[in-house]
């Protein structure tokens, strides 16, 4: 049973000394002057410093009137760019990138987003201190790069990396028993191999292939084609792996040799406009000040803030964040980690189908699937709305990801996205072997032929094989049927003889769905909240984008943690990152503890990294 945890005064307040360290750089002075609508008003030419920074989740955020917007979503982010395209102010672009670890959709985005505000006029600089692949090809969206001298490039390909459990559950004397419907469907393999089958390597080698040759090179290639760099040459470069900043200036992978500072000078100095000035943290929402001396201020601190509420026309942006359980879904306090509850996302939809300012809705996945019972659920509410639905894919959107998209009118993939993955797994892990082995003993008395059928004591029986066998046939045909549908109403002609060689567990990249008919096009976020204008009788007009389910602060993120949800905080492994590799071997086994109880997953866990 889980208890809803107490904030006290004293816990706060231990917090509120520590909240500077969740801000990613000094704010903007504050310009002297009377109250009024000249305070705080920039310099008249601006440089807008933005930093990317870790893994950009997708989760939208509540300000906090504690720590502000700390974890600051990835359309935040894309927001902050956008504004600083706008603002008459603003001259240029300062790009601080740190440690960036998103997916090659995110990195698709992003880079559009940076081509934006480049094809409004103004330069974009970007700062490394050093670079993976995804962080290099970034920055290579900016008109200048510079990286201090004792930075390092580290361009060395890309792999898939899968953990396989099976010979650690023999030692520890556990046993895996599942089944799957495809044969490329490898969301059991971990548990059952201790290798990938043919099968699912040949399968899994055409999307690397994908984002190899496109993503990666001509990622690289393109991004300067006033250079003339061909293919060859950037495989070349490859192969070589990592370069020191000297050697990648001389190879021109960056621009300039410059620390921090010294880059700053020359964005302001490029403005030609005699007093600029960088503007740190340019856009970001700030906490509230809160002047704790008064006894009355910690009411502020322990009040959300209260939701906007506009009588304008809308479309309702639902996020759909993580793996997919029953239930409702979890929000980490400190970013990440996000589960998506078909009991979270069905009331978000009701909301916006309630809502009469809400003129359309915009889904927004980035989930590698999960419960074939939750997603089910979701995609039947999304198909009862009257209002235009438009689905937007991530980083993933695959197996439950994409079962939830086929609610949708049209279909938003970016071209790194991961989806596809239409097949069906489901099992159990036995655990009578570790019990006795600990020389804990059960004794059984059973009723009926398929009475163990969820017992996890003993594998399956053959009759009780069959039975899991009808059953996931059954949702499999469901999958593959929803599919057809959706793809009807999208306007595609596809038969289930040409579905099912796209099918079986098949993941595609979003070039190769789009070319296969699986989406509908290549666009971001802002594109399908474009066509659900459209949809809507709305093109052209400014609509607000109402995000759902409503963001919440940190305070309730604690307070709501282990209440009817599958809770992250009480993740066995949360302490476990700080030993090398380790968090990411158990990424698997993590989704395979969320979803314990649920019968039959829609489940693509295995992770594709650059290395």
């Amino acid at each position: 049973m889980f208890r809803r945890p107490v904030v006290t005064l004293a816990a706060l307040l231990l917090v509120v000394a520590p909240a500077a360290l969740f801000a990613d750089g000094e704010d903007a002075p504050k310009a002297k002057g009377k109250k009024g609508k000249d305070k705080d008003k920039p310099a008249a030419a601006v440089v807008a410093h933005i930093r990317l920074a870790g893994d950009l989740d997708e989760t939208p955020t509540a300000i906090d009137p504690l720590f502000g917007n700390s974890n600051e979503s990835f359309k935040a982010k894309l927001d902050r760019l956008a504004k600083a395209k706008a603002d008459a102010n603003v001259k240029s672009v300062f790009l601080q990138i740190n440690d960036l670890k998103v997916g090659w959709g995110k990195l698709d985005e992003l880079r559009t987003a940076i081509a934006d505000v480049r094809a409004g006029g103004k330069a974009v600089y970007a700062f490394l201190e050093s670079a993976d692949a995804k962080s290099l090809i970034t920055a290579l969206a900016c008109d200048k790069i510079a990286m201090p001298e004792g930075g390092d490039v580290m361009l060395h390909g890309i792999r898939a990396e899968i953990t396989f459990y099976k010979d650690f559950f023999e030692k520890v004397h556990l046993q895996a028993d599942f089944l799957q419907m495809g044969d490329y469907k490898g969301a059991a393999e971990p548990f059952m191999r201790s290798s990938m089958s043919p099968a699912f390597r040949k399968q899994l080698e055409t999307v690397i292939d994908d984002f190899f040759e496109k993503s990666l090179v001509e990622g690289v290639m393109k991004s300067r084609p006033e250079k003339g760099w061909t293919a060859e040459q950037v495989k070349k470069w490859i192969d070589e792996g990592a370069f020191t900043a000297k050697r990648a200036k001389e190879l021109g992978l960056i621009d300039e040799i410059a620390y921090e500072a010294d880059w700053e000078n020359r964005a302001k100095a490029d403005t030609k406009a005699e007093g600029a000035t960088i503007v740190r943290n340019y856009a970001k929402d700030k906490p509230e000040d809160v002047d704790l001396s008064n006894p009355f201020a910690i009411f502020k601190l322990l009040t959300p803030p209260k939701p906007t509420v506009s009588k304008k026309p809308k479309v309702a942006v639902i996020y759909a964040v993580g793996e997919i359980v029953t239930g409702r879904g979890t929000i980490s306090p400190f970013g990440g980690d996000s589960v998506v509850g078909s009991t979270t996302i069905i009331e978000a939809i009701r909301e916006a189908e309630k809502d009469e300012t809400v003129k359309a809705i915009v889904l927004r996945v980035d989930s590698p699937g999960g419960s074939a019972l939750a997603s089910d659920l979701m995609w039947k509410e999304l198909v009862n709305c009257k209002k235009p639905v438009i689905a937007s894919m991530g980083d993933v959107a695959a197996s439950g990801g994409y079962y939830i998209s086929m609610a949708a009118k049209k279909i938003y993939a970016e071209p790194g996205t991961l989806t596809g993955s239409i097949g069906v797994v489901g099992g159990k892990i036995v655990t009578g072997g570790l019990f006795n082995w600990l020389g804990m003993k059960t004794d059984v008395i059973a009723r009926g032929a398929n009475s163990g059928l969820e017992s996890s004591e003993k594998p399956w029986t053959e009759s009780e094989r069959a039975v899991m066998t009808r059953i996931m046939q059954d949702v499999y045909d469901q999958f593959l049927d929803k599919t057809l549908e959706g793809r009807k109403k999208a306007g595609v002609t596809m038969d289930k003889e040409k579905l099912l060689t796209l099918a079986g567990g098949r993941v595609w990249t979003g070039r190769q769905a789009k070319a296969n008919g699986l989406v509908d096009a290549l666009g971001t976020l802002g594109d399908a909240v474009a066509e659900a204008k459209k949809q809507a009788g709305q093109e052209g007009k400014d609509l607000e984008l109402l995000v759902l389910p409503r963001p919440k602060s940190l305070l309730e993120k604690l307070a709501d943690s282990g209440v009817e949800s599958k809770a992250i905080s009480l993740d066995p492994f949360a302490g476990l990152p700080t030993v090398p590799g380790l968090a990411a071997k158990l990424r698997t086994a993590r989704a395979m503890l969320l979803l314990q109880g649920e019968k039959v997953w829609l489940m693509q866990p295995w992770r594709v990294e650059i290395k």
